[in-house]
């Protein structure tokens, strides 16, 4: 039986939606299929188009192994991070908060979260080279405009998880369906393309290349989300159940992720049957290639369905780093935040070097900042590979799921191949900036090189500490809504002192009714009502208007009636914003029990209206009783 560390849910909001039990053949097979759809598009996003670009001009065919490897690398990885989710009901980052000291899981939810950015950023320039390339927008604008989609997750969630998954696949359809016609299009040389599958490197200038295709594909934040995504479905949690469901989940990951080389690959052959073959060796840069990719085939469509797809693979990675994104911040700190404003803060990260490199800098200088995200990556992706294999490889978490020696073996040879080769390819990146820095030099000392060594420190950290330390004590990781408690005492709760919020629509009945169903004649109860005239948000208490004066009327109506009735009641009128004034008057009356009505608002109405009740339930210190008409 698989062991549960904590009664937590990852992704709460979509947790279990999808339910993958009581389904037999191509129907559970069905059921299982879409979490590795969202991974697979970080795997093909706008920071892998470069290196793979760069590539397939200089170099034709012969690195396309170098993709297939970096294919077989993530594949191993997604599958641990697969199992780790279904087997502990932990996505990556909550098992790191049972494991590690709070002051390591900080410095890891800051690498991670630079990770994010990193990726976002690599997202709004493809986007708005996209935007650029196809409708002659300023890169300016192009990146500006990318601040919109910052609700488009927003909207998706609210028609479930399926919806979500339905929309990338669109997506990573749209990209496949492009560079099919791409590559129909290029006529490749199909003798020399099996032959790129034999590994050989030419000279130095290809290990580096291939280092950068093998940094740019293996993405950290991937290894967070799919462990929280294969815990949408609903599955039999017998021991027969989970293994059918990590057989599922194997055969998703290993459609997706080919569907991923299939692109990557695409996009090198395009490059090496086009480019190189015309020897155009010095195309690199995603603006280049569009430009000549047209005259090349001799087909104006060639760089039209080019430029479709960056915008596609711009837009779909940009919906998983969100989801990311959230998943590392509740997992890591315990905090769960609106996912709009999650979104808006990293989306505001990302496009700030954007517009400083474009500004001061040109946007012939977007390809490097490109690469420096692709680097910003692969400082952090051991930080997410090395705790993913302690973790599945725990035997006393795991139980009969753990991973099989061979898988062990397997998984700790790419960690160490994937975090030596990224350590050379920061190493050589720092190594420039000291040669181009010159007399400044001393800034890169001061600055990126303590960074560095502390970032190594904390990696031997993460990777030695299970094996030193095997007998200790794992912290319960706690949801953001807490863990269960247990039950002492369930005689009745008596509510002497009560506060009900009025405001005159047909919840007021039910609010109040609510109200003395609790407190009985022996309460004390408080009508509140709120003056929200833009009056009343100037002057508070000293307007005289008419609302005011009809609203004080009609709370008296309402203490009138609950005095004819036998009940304690007073009335207290406030003025200005509801979310601060309500809390205010209820401490005053030092309430016990707080009565407010809701009205199920939409997402829309959410944002135009406000959310009060959500707001004031977080500024009093007291059990709320929200209650709504069921027939609204």
């Amino acid at each position: 039986m698989r062991k549960h560390d904590v009664s937590r849910k990852s992704l709460s909001e979509v947790h279990a939606s999808v339910d993958a039990t009581n389904r037999k053949g191509w129907r559970k097979l069905f059921a299982f299929l879409g979490p590795a759809y969202l991974i697979s598009v970080g795997y093909m996003d706008p920071g892998n188009w470069a290196t793979d670009i760069a590539g397939g001009s200089q170099f034709g065919y012969s690195l396309i192994w170098v993709l297939l490897m970096s294919n077989l690398m993530a594949l191993v990885l997604q599958s641990l991070s697969a199992r780790l989710g279904l087997v502990r009901q932990l996505d990556l980052a909550q098992a790191s908060r049972t494991s590690y000291h709070p002051v390591v899981n900080f410095c890891l939810w800051i690498l991670a979260e630079i990770a994010i950015a990193a990726t976002d950023l690599a997202e709004v320039l493809g986007m708005a080279i996209g935007l650029q390339l196809l409708f002659g927008l300023p890169l300016i604008w192009g990146v500006s405009l990318t601040v919109l989609d910052t609700l488009l997750l927003l909207v998706l969630q609210s028609y479930g998880m399926r919806k979500i998954e339905a929309f990338i696949v669109a997506l990573v359809s749209i990209i496949g369906i492009s560079f099919l016609m791409e590559m129909f299009w290029a006529k490749p040389d199909m003798g020399e393309l099996v032959k790129g599958f034999i590994p050989s490197l030419p000279n130095d200038t290809a290990l580096y290349i291939a280092i950068g295709i093998i940094g740019a594909t293996v993405m950290p934040h991937n290894l967070y989300l799919h462990s929280s995504l294969v815990q949408t479905r609903r599955i039999d949690s017998s021991e027969k159940g989970v293994w059918s469901a990590i057989k599922y989940n194997l055969i998703d990951s290993t459609i997706a992720l080919n569907a991923a080389f299939f692109v990557n690959s695409a996009i090198l052959v395009l490059a090496a049957s086009t480019f190189f073959r015309v020897g155009m060796y010095e195309v690199s840069d995603i603006q280049d290639a569009y430009k000549f990719l047209s005259p090349i085939l001799g087909n104006e469509w060639g760089s039209i369905m080019f430029g479709v797809a960056l915008i596609a693979a711009g837009q779909s990675s940009t919906i998983t780093g969100t989801l990311a994104g959230q998943i590392v911040m509740e997992g890591y700190l315990n905090l769960r935040i609106a996912p709009w404003l999650r979104r808006l803060i990293t989306r505001l990260i990302a496009i700030i070097p954007a517009y400083i490199v474009i500004l001061m800098y040109g946007e012939g200088k977007t390809g490097e900042l490109l690469v420096l995200s692709q680097v910003v990556l692969s400082l952090q992706l051991g930080f997410a590979i090395i705790p993913l294999i302690h973790f599945t490889s725990d035997k006393e978490k795991m139980g009969v799921f753990v991973i099989r020696p061979w898988m062990k073996i397997a998984a700790w040879t790419i960690a160490i191949i994937i975090v030596s080769l990224n350590a050379k390819l920061v190493m050589n990146e720092i190594s420039g900036w000291l040669v181009v820095a010159g007399d400044r030099a001393w800034i890169v000392w001061l600055t990126v090189i303590p960074v560095c060594l502390g970032a190594g420190i904390l990696l031997l950290y993460i990777s030695f500490k299970p094996w030193l330390d095997r007998r200790r004590n794992e912290k319960t990781a706690r949801a953001p809504h807490g863990s269960a408690a247990e039950l002492i005492s369930l005689t009745k709760t008596t509510y002497h002192q009560i506060a009900v919020t009025i405001d005159f629509s047909s919840i007021d009945s039910l609010a109040i009714r609510s109200a003395v169903s609790q407190g009985g004649k022996s309460a004390h109860y408080l009508l509140v009502h709120i003056v929200e005239t833009a009056g009343a948000m100037w002057y508070g208490s000293e307007i005289a208007d008419h609302e005011s004066d009809a609203d004080a009327s009609a709370l008296s109506s309402y203490r009138t009636q609950l005095r004819e009735q036998g009940y304690d009641a007073e009335i207290k009128i406030g003025f200005g914003n509801p979310k601060q004034v309500i809390p205010e008057i209820v401490n005053e009356f030092d309430a016990n029990l707080l009565v407010m009505g809701a009205h199920g608002h939409k997402w829309m109405k959410d944002l135009v209206f406000g959310t009060t009740v959500d707001t004031v339930r977080h500024r009093v210190k007291i059990p709320v009783l929200i209650v709504r008409d069921a027939a609204e």
